[in-house]
């Protein structure tokens, strides 16, 4: 205890900062989904892949049949998704940090049935899976 007190600085500095670390792991996040369960939801057929990464980056490369609508934009064109609000719309940005936003937007907007995939783009190509350019 004395030790805490003659240190309060620094013990607090290593508090806070250890909260820091944590808080992203503590915050609620969008539904995920993994590249094998993308993959098990574009096999049944009833999938809308959704890439919302800048269409510079799409052209280098994103999953076959993806659709791309830049996250600055999602909220000005969501109109063009409509025919999908039935289906499963599987979010795609570079890391996956992107999805959440996109998610949110997409259920303010009505759909019901929205999933990120996890660790984006670089998650897909890591596990070897197909991209098309």
């Amino acid at each position: 205890m004395k030790f805490i007190l003659d240190h309060l600085l620094i013990v607090s500095i290593v508090v806070l900062s250890g909260g820091a670390l944590l808080l992203p792991a503590l915050l609620p996040r969008g539904k995920r989904a993994s590249t094998l369960e993308v993959t098990q939801l574009m096999n049944r057929g009833k999938t809308v892949l959704l890439d919302i990464r800048g269409t510079d980056e799409f052209a280098k490369g994103h999953l076959r049949d993806a659709k791309n609508i830049p996250l600055a934009d999602l909220s000005s064109r969501i109109a063009e998704l409509d025919k999908a609000k039935n289906k499963t719309i599987v979010v795609v940005c570079q890391t996956g940090a992107r999805a959440d936003k996109a998610a949110k937007i997409l259920e303010a907007a009505g759909f019901t049935d929205v999933v990120g995939l996890d660790g984006g783009l670089t998650a897909w190509q890591a596990a070897g899976l197909p991209t098309a350019k």
